[in-house]
């Protein structure tokens, strides 16, 4: 039931700009008579990189879609997914593929591509059109609300605003809002990411004012496993030894039905070791153990206090990684964690060595939701020395 789902497995990494030192995103200039386009470098290396583009329709209902923008420095598409990508010269134009053409007002569909670059400019692309019309950040033929993606580095001020707070449970004031598979976005210092990533999994939205509050708008259907996992997070590449601090705290507010669990997903060794702090669940759901008896996953320690917090403690393997999982005894839906108190203690059992400590993901792990419901972080925090 475990998932592969970090950030940089999904293909979706902390965005890097084409110097690979600082965030590069397209501005939210990118509607085109109603919608918004998010155009971000994912990865780069000598030679290639690969690029996400994301789609929120504005205006009217479309039943297909073409997207075409130009490259500035003579980058090539070579490979993509979600779209059929051709190029001539330097203009690209993107098509739907037979699942993702139709888009109702305000919703979004994303693709991704791989290309080459010249090692030395790797620029955004500064305008697109869309079903040849020209992007304007405006709805030119429709009365229907504005809704948009911002940048990372927007404010919420300065954001035109997503779809307003109703039926679909979005904030008005939010500076981001996404719906695609594996959506991130970036914002001072934490990277969000929708990451939907099981079998069987429904429609989910993700918004954030901020990378540290943020929510999602699910609707997964109540079957046997994980269907995602949205979360937010920073990657701190240190190993045990070398920290001297590692501290978090959280505020969140959940549902009352469903199956889920609000747990932090912590990597250790290029995604070796996989350490869950659970705080909160509810309904049909545990965790990865060595052993089960009739009541589910049996314990190596209980009622262990350690970080702040009493646990009870499994370990198990997901066979591609070793799973470490702390269930708070009860539960909260707020609190702070000495997490390197934690790191510490696995070290103790002989359960790991003197690791790298990667990513520190917190969010929602959802196995269903018994319809649309809103998970939301109100607060959190990662402070470390």
């Amino acid at each position: 039931m475990r998932r592969r789902a970090s950030a940089a497995l999904a293909g979706v990494a902390a965005l890097v700009a084409a110097t690979g030192a600082a965030v590069i995103t397209a501005l939210p200039a990118s509607a085109a008579a109603g919608c918004t386009v998010q155009y971000s470098v994912s990865s780069q290396w000598p030679g290639g990189f690969g690029a996400n583009v994301a789609i929120t329709n504005l205006g009217s209902p479309i039943s297909s879609w073409t997207l075409v923008w130009s490259f500035g420095a003579a980058q090539t598409v070579t490979q993509y997914w979600n779209a059929t990508v051709t190029q001539s010269g330097s203009t690209v134009t993107a098509k739907n593929v037979s699942y993702n053409g139709s888009l109702a007002t305000n919703a979004s569909t994303s693709f991704g591509f791989n290309g080459s670059w010249n090692n030395s400019s790797n620029p955004v692309p500064t305008s697109f059109t869309l079903n040849g019309t020209a992007c304007t950040g405006t709805v030119t033929s429709s009365p229907t609300p504005s809704s948009t993606s911002a940048s990372p580095t927007a404010s919420p001020t300065s954001s035109p605003s997503p779809s307003s707070s109703g039926s679909t449970g979005v904030p008005s004031d939010a500076a981001w809002v996404a719906t695609g598979q594996w959506d991130s976005w970036t914002n001072n210092g934490y990277t969000l990411n929708n990451d939907v990533w099981g079998s069987g999994a429904g429609p989910q939205t993700i918004w954030a004012r901020t990378g540290t509050n943020w929510g999602v708008i699910a609707n997964h259907p109540r079957t046997s496993g994980v269907k995602a996992y949205p979360h937010t997070g920073k990657t701190i590449n240190r190993t045990i030894s070398s920290l001297a601090s590692l501290t978090t705290s959280f505020n969140v507010s959940v549902p009352s039905d469903g199956d889920w669990e609000t747990a932090y997903d912590i990597w250790a060794n290029n995604y070796a070791y996989e350490v869950m702090l659970w705080t909160n669940k509810n309904g049909a759901v545990g965790p990865i153990a060595d052993s089960y008896d009739s009541n589910g996953a049996v314990p190596s320690f209980t009622n262990l206090s350690v970080g702040g917090q009493t646990w009870n403690v499994y370990k198990g393997n997901n066979g591609s990684n070793a799973v470490f999982s702390f269930l708070r005894t009860s539960n909260t839906n707020s609190g702070s964690i000495d997490v390197l108190a934690v790191l510490k203690w696995l070290r103790t059992q002989g359960w790991w060595a003197d690791v790298t400590v990667g990513d520190v993901q917190f969010g929602f792990e959802l196995s269903g939701t018994a319809g649309q419901q809103a998970f939301t972080c109100n607060s959190f925090a990662i402070t470390y020395s």
